[in-house]
């Protein structure tokens, strides 16, 4: 029996599939169980879940324009983060591949910038934001799908994400043989993507558990 993978860019999937309530771990297992039973994969054996993302940034720093202390790992975004990470762990067939995050410095909130009205600008303490990018997320997905392609793991690899840094990878694995779907969760992807993917899966937005216990 052919074997697919499922590779989800986690913080692509949360953005997308976040309504009033972030996505927890229950959306994404009804996410899985949505593709597992597309006509184009219910014949197939699913070999693994791989769940991307970046790992919360920890630790304190003070604010400039004397903002106080900020305690990156007690914030809600890095509580929500670790409880839906340990949450995927259990999930069956998934395995989690995190990256990193960095502060790289501060910034001016956007907001603020797009509503000044003349050349200078006065800026609180409330309009400066930490600037934290990811690190070795895009790279795992990447090393990941070249992986599962060359050591025959699998015949079919399901790419949930909008990101199209992942066509080199997407075209690397269509040339050895390998099928490439694509789930863009309802979000437009660059042409490209379209281009080099073998199917396009549409499903519809799996509900969090917040949202089936609010019904």
């Amino acid at each position: 029996m052919h074997r697919y993978a499922i590779l989800i860019d986690g913080g692509f999937a949360r953005r997308a599939l976040r309504t009033r309530v972030a996505a927890d771990a229950a959306s994404f297992q009804r996410l899985v169980e949505t593709l597992a039973g597309h006509v184009a994969l219910r014949d197939r054996l699913l070999h693994r879940v791989y769940f991307y993302d970046a790992t919360p940034l920890e630790g304190s720093r003070t604010m400039p324009l004397q903002g106080g202390l900020v305690e990156f790992g007690r914030s809600p975004v890095a509580s929500e983060s670790k409880a839906l990470f340990d949450e995927l762990k259990r999930l069956p067939f998934f395995s989690l591949r995190m990256g990193e995050t960095a502060l790289n410095g501060w910034q001016v909130d956007p907001k603020a910038l797009e509503a000044a009205t003349t050349e200078a600008l006065t800026v609180t303490a409330a309009q400066i934001k930490p600037r934290i990018t990811q690190k070795g997320v895009d790279m795992r997905i990447g090393m990941d799908i070249a992986a599962l392609t060359l050591k025959q793991h699998v015949q079919c690899i399901v790419l949930v994400s909008g990101d199209s840094d992942f066509v080199p990878a997407m075209k690397f694995a269509r040339r050895e043989g390998v099928q490439v779907f694509l789930c863009a969760l309802g979000r437009r992807v660059r042409p490209a993507m379209l281009e080099h993917s073998d199917l396009v899966l549409e499903v519809d937005r799996p509900r969090s558990g917040a949202e089936i216990a609010a019904v």
